[in-house]
């Protein structure tokens, strides 16, 4: 048995959600792929993928293999294209593609020094706060970030996790005076992240319970820096990301509001049109986003 073969099918079945999507793929039949499960899982001796007629899920070992198997192929990948590409050798264009807020917090500081390590590159950054399609913008990455990456044959690695949180200006609040419990927000003027899952509908979570409130924000903007500006300017309360509070909460510009609760924490991926799509000078502008990524 092919151990990074059966490893990359295993892959793709679990990104594809399907023997037969994961068969057109590689170019094999999903009888294949089917009896190669088949002989990994005896060869382990456990059940990696419990199977019916319309579903297919990972069981807590299949979850373990293919999180080590991913970063196993992921290394691999990794290690051929540097030794192909030679050391030093990263240049070409490369196409990037972020939401401005992110865009402009975390990547843009970074590029300086990313920049003059690989004085041949050439840099597109396009940043765009809705979902682009990759192959028509022919982006080698895009940062996305999400709760979950949807099922599809766009490749996604996982950066790191983010934090949001509800802040308002310390002007606001002496005005309006401060929630005390989440009960109270509905009380207050919200301002809302119009392409944000939670728009109308916050759940915050303490350690001890959650909460979910129907909301009716009075100013919706399609943009986390506009929103933090407005927050500043004591507009009202709302939520933020970690990468756009941190800078004017250390400022004193903003506060932390309930801060015994939170909403889920979003998930920062790289996600690229498929793992052909790590090149050399993707793998190198990932290495300094994660380092940028770092507390």
């Amino acid at each position: 048995m092919d151990k990074l073969s059966v490893m990359t099918a295993f892959r793709r079945i679990v990104e594809r959600g399907s023997f037969a999507r994961a068969a057109e793929d590689l170019g094999v039949s999903p009888a294949l792929l089917s009896r190669e499960v088949k002989l990994l899982e005896e060869s382990l001796g456990t059940v990696l993928l419990t199977r019916t007629t319309r579903s297919m899920s990972l069981t807590d070992a299949g979850q373990i293999y293919y999180d080590e198997a991913t970063g196993i192929l992921d290394a691999v990948s990794q290690v051929e294209t540097r030794i192909r590409d030679g050391a030093g050798a990263i240049r070409g264009h490369l196409k990037v593609n972020a939401s401005s807020s992110f865009g402009q917090t975390v990547i843009a500081p970074m590029l300086p020094g990313f920049l003059d390590a690989y004085p041949d590159l050439r840099l597109t950054l396009s940043m765009d706060d809705r979902v682009v399609d990759m192959v028509e913008g022919g982006f080698d990455v895009s940062i996305r970030i999400r709760a979950a990456m949807p099922d599809s044959a766009l490749v996604a690695r996982k950066l790191g996790a983010m934090r949001q949180q509800v802040f308002a200006a310390p002007s606001y609040l002496e005005r309006v005076g401060h929630p005390l419990s989440p009960q109270d927000v509905p009380n207050h003027r919200v301002i809302g992240f119009l392409l944000a899952d939670h728009l109308t509908t916050w759940t915050l979570h303490s350690p001890s319970e959650t909460v979910t409130l129907d909301l009716d924000p009075t100013i919706r903007v399609g943009n986390s820096l506009v929103l933090r500006d407005l927050l500043i300017s004591g507009q009202g309360i709302g939520t933020l990301p970690d990468f756009v509070s941190k800078d004017p909460v250390a400022r004193g510009e903003l506060v932390r509001i309930l801060p015994e609760w939170e909403l889920p924490a979003p998930e920062i991926f790289a996600v690229t049109a498929s793992r052909l799509g790590m090149d050399a000078k993707v793998t190198a502008f990932l290495d300094h986003l994660r380092g940028a990524l770092r507390p």
